[in-house]
């Protein structure tokens, strides 16, 4: 699988990036004290993953993507409370997963996995509790970063058929049903800021539909778990609630169909920039995701001209000054690259590819002009270059971005 070293940087810029990501050393101490080798995020687990996604496909160097493994692997797993599917066991689980192909794992694969299932259960059986008490939502609880979505992505991709991935699917299913708080609110409302935790400026909560935090995340796990084989009344009841939630804050004016990354009481709604974690590439992608699954043409049109909208606009772009996945222009070209790979309407598909390669040229151009951008994963130079290698060669060969809720 490794090419050498002269023809790679010939053929491929994204050889040079890699090359300056080549050595673990960069990923130093984490400044909050999290570890940073099991860190998806900022640390050794994510920038692992871009070299075992390019040396999956064929255009890296295996030798370097087994370096980075053992680094993200090197130091004791956290299996603790600040484990999570960013950070710890689940994460180091989600990487030897997609490193599979490359082989040499499957102790490693399995213990992570088994850690992970135990984590999972623990986390389940208080979420229950919590909503056996009535009690709201917290964020943690349930998010894409920290909580159950994030971890049922995990093992909604890993192992679908195992009993652990029906169980989740059967907690998100009762996140949507009403706790019988005497309130208006849905039960996924959260009675916090957009932090997670008490914020004056959201003195009575908010609902949150960006994709990072919020219930696009689990709308698209929902819609990926009934095209799984999950295909039950429940799961099908529940993303149709959801659904109709983010039906009812949709805005279409004339600058194109767009959802406010929340809802707050006594606060207008703002449409954010088309970054992943808020905005239309995270909620869009849910949403085609949701139309698949409902068998809703409708809603899969409806999302992909959403998407379609913010790629022509150039002012829309200019919003994204930063590189990264979360907050900058990998975030939109890696979600418009799977919406235009699985439109089923060939003309919006050719329409939504068109868009792509000035956006991935736009990319390359700062990618490879900050040299001394952070090599991190979600906002750093990594997750760039996995977006780029994602327009430059098809959809991913490891399905690196299903922590993103994108696949």
């Amino acid at each position: 699988m490794t090419a050498p070293a002269t023809t790679t940087h010939r053929a491929d810029p994204l050889a040079a990036v890699c090359t300056r990501l080549a050595d673990p050393s960069i990923v130093g101490p984490s400044p909050d004290g999290r570890t940073r080798p099991q860190s998806l995020a900022g640390g050794a687990v994510g920038i692992a993953l871009l070299h075992i996604e390019r040396a999956v496909s064929g255009l890296g160097d295996e030798a370097t993507a087994h370096t980075w493994i053992r680094a993200a692997a090197s130091e004791p797993v956290s299996i603790g409370r600040n484990s999570d599917p960013f950070h710890g066991a689940p994460a180091l689980a989600f990487m030897f997963h997609i490193a599979s192909p490359l082989g040499g794992y499957r102790r490693a694969a399995n213990s992570l996995d088994e850690a992970t299932s135990v984590l999972t259960r623990q986390r389940l059986a208080a979420a229950h509790a919590r909503i056996d008490r009535r009690e709201p939502l917290p964020m943690f609880e349930f998010d894409l970063v920290h909580g159950l979505t994030g971890l049922g992505l995990y093992h909604l991709h890993a192992h679908p058929d195992h009993p652990i991935s029906g169980d989740l699917v059967a907690y998100l299913t009762r996140l949507t049903e009403p706790l019988g708080d005497n309130t208006d609110r849905p039960p996924w409302w959260l009675p916090s800021g957009l932090g997670g935790v008490p914020h004056d400026e959201f003195p009575h909560g908010h609902g949150n539909i960006g994709t990072a935090h919020g219930i696009s995340a689990v709308i698209a796990l929902l819609a990926y778990a009934i095209l799984h084989g999950h295909d039950t009344p429940a799961a099908r009841d529940a993303l149709n609630h959801l659904c109709d939630w983010t039906d009812h804050y949709r805005q279409d004016d004339p600058a194109g169909t767009w959802w406010p990354g929340y809802v707050a009481p006594g606060t207008a709604l703002k449409r954010h920039r088309p970054s992943w974690c808020y905005g239309t590439p995270g909620t869009a992608r849910a949403q085609q995701l949701a139309g698949q699954a409902q068998r809703d043409t409708t809603r899969q049109q409806r999302a992909e001209e959403a998407m379609l909208t913010v790629l022509a606009d150039e002012a829309q772009r200019q919003r994204l000054s930063e590189i990264g996945l979360c907050h900058g222009k990998a975030g939109l070209l890696q979600s418009g690259c799977r919406m235009a790979a699985d439109s089923t309407d060939p003309g919006r598909s050719a329409q939504l590819a068109a868009h792509l390669p000035s956006l991935a040229a736009e990319l390359a151009t700062q990618l490879t002009s900050e040299v001394s951008a952070d090599p991190e994963l979600m906002n750093g130079t990594a997750g760039a270059a996995l977006a780029l290698h994602t327009a430059t060669t098809g959809n991913p060969a490891t399905g690196w971005d299903a922590f993103l809720a994108l696949s």
